[in-house]
């Protein structure tokens, strides 16, 4: 008895969802990038910044 081996397709990855449209800046959810916290730690350049989500619902970077 033989059998039909056709490759079962695994899951495809989704489209990056911060792929921007050419022309256009990314963007990223802040909800996404903080996780359920209230404060995020970015390093750029060998210095740390820190995103804080405040009680009014803004964002603040601060060094």
């Amino acid at each position: 008895m033989m059998f039909n081996r056709t490759p079962v397709p695994g899951p495809q990855p989704s489209p990056s969802p911060t792929a921007p449209p050419a022309g256009e800046a990314r963007r990223i959810d802040s909800r996404h990038l903080l996780a359920g916290g209230k404060e995020l730690v970015i390093e750029h350049a060998g210095q740390r910044y820190h995103l804080r989500l405040t009680r009014n619902d803004k964002l603040i970077l601060t060094k």
